[in-house]
């Protein structure tokens, strides 16, 4: 607990050199947008995520563990059950929670206000896994606590679970090139960038596709995997369909504004699209 901070800034800041030197010397796409400028802005939105996380009490998925354990309270704290096993459940329903909060976010309008900022962004590199509005943010810090404490998961397992999303978003999010045959083997056991980069597609049923982060078989179980775009990924349209000049050059204030304009829902729920664009893109 002491270290939590130090562990996901040491983790996350190298995941971030790593995949930004990769996707220097070997890029999966041409860039449309300066790189430096949404970069700055990228991180600049995070920072200001993570010092609210901080400066409100409770938000601690971590700490929520810590207490959930230490009181005996939640569901895998009723059945005597090895370590391991409780911290495996943990990891994959939480997982399980992340992809279904994620589809919510296209579902309902007013998520959709505060996702679409991460949609916005033109190109896809390391630091896209982490633009995310601070609102979106703190929904979801909120959701992971009372998911963690209700679930009884073991803080050492949401710590590893924190890390290793926050890794898996940079990895996915990077414009790199894996050769075929490794992002076909890859993408049985983590969601490769070719898959998630299908997400943010400005097709709309692309966008309404490939919604895990860090296991791709919830998208297999939920009928919303998408093998490939329709277009080939070094021409493929990436971002929301509208305003794209001005989103060229986003600036953290217009990303921390975005969901407060009159005209920031757009579409976000697959129902309205006509049935045979949809078809693909509807849970069970």
């Amino acid at each position: 607990m002491e270290n939590e901070a130090l562990i996901r800034l040491g983790v996350f800041s190298s995941v971030l050199i790593l995949m930004s030197v990769w996707e220097s010397f070997v890029p999966r796409r041409a860039r449309v947008a300066s790189r430096w400028r949404r970069s700055l802005n990228n991180l600049l939105l995070v920072v200001v995520a993570s010092l609210l996380v901080r400066v409100i009490p409770g938000l601690s998925a971590v700490a929520a563990a810590k207490w959930a354990t230490h009181s005996r309270f939640g569901l895998l704290n009723l059945f005597e059950i090895p370590g391991w096993v409780r911290g495996l459940v943990a990891l994959v329903a939480l997982d399980l929670l992340i992809y279904g909060q994620h589809v919510v976010t296209h579902r309902l309008p007013t998520l959709w206000r505060f996702h679409r900022v991460h949609h916005a962004d033109l190109d896809l590199d390391a630091t896209s896994g982490a633009r995310f509005h601070p609102v979106e943010i703190l929904l979801s810090m909120a959701i992971k606590v009372i998911a963690v404490i209700l679930l009884g998961a073991g803080y050492e397992a949401v710590l590893i679970f924190e890390v290793g999303l926050n890794a898996a978003a940079t990895f996915n999010h990077a414009n790199v090139a894996l050769p075929a045959w490794c992002d076909r083997y890859l993408r049985w056991v983590i969601v490769t960038p070719d898959m998630h980069r299908v997400h943010h597609s400005v097709r709309l049923e692309e966008t309404h596709s490939n919604f895990g982060f860090n296991l791709p078989w919830w998208d297999w179980l939920f009928r919303t995997y998408r093998a490939q775009p329709q277009e080939p990924h070094q021409h493929l349209t990436l971002g929301l369909p509208d305003r794209r000049m001005e989103l060229e050059t986003i600036p953290l204030a217009v990303m921390l504004s975005m969901p407060f304009r009159s005209d920031a829902t757009g579409n976000a729920d697959p129902e309205s699209l006509p049935a045979e664009r949809a078809a693909g893109t509807r849970l069970l």
